[in-house]
């Protein structure tokens, strides 16, 4: 294990984190908040940069890391971004709690998009610009922003990248790793303004169009209102985020070739046809589900078309309080909760890829129980998944089973209600955001005790990570010297 190169690398996230804090102070003497509203990012700006600069001073001779190093440092700066991103909320006292600040700076990194917050409106403009801006941080990947900007270390940098980037493969579009990072940052950006723009377009303030662009893009949700994207009550505002919440929902790798001039080769993609058969399947059919309770189909299908775009990309806005909806329409959302959006997006879940692969080795053990001598390969994309890949794709879901119960026993402590219990732990540890019951989109997470939101918060970071980079960190055997 290297060490150093693992804490060099943390020491320059942190310098890099605390330039990305700069906006909220312009944010906060442009609103005239005065000393109270840049004091708490000047204080946090100065202890990232001095532990930053401590842990990076000396570049070490061995510059070399693979996939532990790679998924040590991954996880290890997410924790540690998550203690000193909270600090802001902490010290400015609009959060006086440090567990609930660190509640919601995780859940602002991961792209989750809970809150603990009973008055959200009660904040400062320039908390909220840092509340939403680490939504867009976290959408893409903090690290992945890192190699783009940072002066180059080595070329071991992509077991970076596919220890950050969800989904079970990671593909590079550009022959070095620092190149795909600066070719998904283009095109992140890219669509955020022009997301940015048609919100300005529907009549949207410019703070309230950043606001909501950086949660759409970030698939987490966090909104200026209390009432989220509903306060507004506009049909315009509503179509646009419900489509750019699946678009930032999408594989990224799909937009690349599309700027590429290989349009058709997108299109072929089997993950965006199981993607968008989702979709279509689940507006369907709770739209006929809640056909009685609607007078006005159009408004029926808005809400709809809008909640299912949210859950299904874990965004997590809301237009309606969908606790309320029948059983069947309930239990689709949890469905869509689970499967969540492609691999390599900003959006979090299992990831269609993986469910459309657990479909087919479901079919195939069927198969092979009539027709036990015949061979039965698991194709995907066109190509022939190998027993390696199968095999990791189903121990991820055996983690990913053990923790999802373990964090629901725990919850069930402070809540004696299945559905809000396991919702709750649905919510975070797929990055959603908002739940059913106790935590719909109506409620927040105040009430849970300070164990369950910090259970919750590693929740909300190993989802994030997908399970693995978290234990490799803990790992006694990750920190021994060979």
């Amino acid at each position: 294990m290297n060490r150093r190169i693992v804490f060099f690398v943390l020491g320059r996230i942190l310098i890099v984190t605390a330039a990305l804090m700069i906006p909220s102070v312009i944010v906060a003497l442009i609103y005239e908040e005065g000393w109270a509203g840049v004091y708490p990012f000047l204080v946090t700006i100065v202890v990232m940069v001095l532990i930053g600069w401590t842990l990076s001073f000396h570049r070490p001779e061995d510059m070399t890391y693979y996939m532990k190093e790679g998924f040590a440092i991954v996880a290890l700066t997410w924790i540690v971004l998550s203690v000193l991103g909270a600090l802001p909320y902490y010290i400015s006292g609009h959060i006086p709690k440090f567990y609930d600040a660190l509640f919601e700076t995780v859940s602002g990194f991961s792209t989750t998009g809970a809150t603990v917050l009973p008055d959200i409106e009660a904040l400062p403009n320039s908390l909220h610009f840092w509340r939403s801006f680490s939504l867009m941080i976290g959408g893409m990947g903090i690290l992945v922003f890192a190699l783009a900007v940072m002066p180059r270390t080595e070329s071991k940098e992509v077991f970076v990248m596919r220890a950050e980037m969800p989904g079970p493969t990671f593909g590079k579009l550009h022959s070095r790793v620092r190149g795909t990072a600066r070719i998904l940052y283009v095109i992140y950006f890219a669509m955020m303004l022009v997301l940015v723009l048609l919100l300005l377009a529907g009549g949207m303030p410019l703070f309230d169009a950043l606001i909501h662009a950086f949660g759409a893009a970030g698939t987490g949700g966090f909104s200026s209102k209390a009432l989220s994207v509903a306060a507004y009550n506009s049909t315009y505002i509503e179509v646009v985020l419900g489509i750019a919440m699946l678009i930032f929902g999408t594989n990224f790798t799909l937009f690349y070739l599309i700027m590429k001039g290989r349009v058709k080769q997108a299109l072929k993609s089997e993950e965006l046809r199981w993607y968008i058969g989702i979709v279509v399947v689940a507006v369907v059919a709770i739209s006929i589900n809640l056909r009685s309770t609607y007078e006005n189909v159009g408004i029926l299908f808005r809400d709809v078309f809008f909640t299912v775009s949210s859950v299904i990309t874990t965004t997590g806005y809301a237009v309606v309080d969908f606790t309320y909806w029948p059983l069947f329409s309930r239990l689709v959302l949890f469905f869509l909760m689970f499967v969540g959006s492609m691999a390599c997006s900003t959006g979090g879940g299992l990831k269609v890829s993986r469910v459309a692969v657990y479909c087919k080795m479901f079919i195939r053990e069927i198969r092979s129980s009539i027709n036990p001598n015949r061979i039965l390969p698991i194709r995907f994309e066109g190509k022939q998944l190998s027993k390696s890949l199968l095999r990791q794709i189903s121990n991820y879901l055996i983690l990913y089973v053990a923790l999802f119960s373990a964090f629901t026993l725990v919850v069930a402590i402070d809540v004696n209600s299945f559905e809000s219990a396991f919702s709750a732990v649905a919510a975070t540890f797929n990055n959603i955001g908002p739940g059913l019951g106790l935590v719909g989109p109506a409620h927040n997470y105040a009430f849970f005790t300070p164990f369950s939101k910090v259970v919750l918060s590693v929740g909300m970071i190993m989802g994030r990570l997908e399970i693995l980079p978290v234990i490799v960190l803990f790992s006694p055997s990750t920190w021994r010297k060979v």
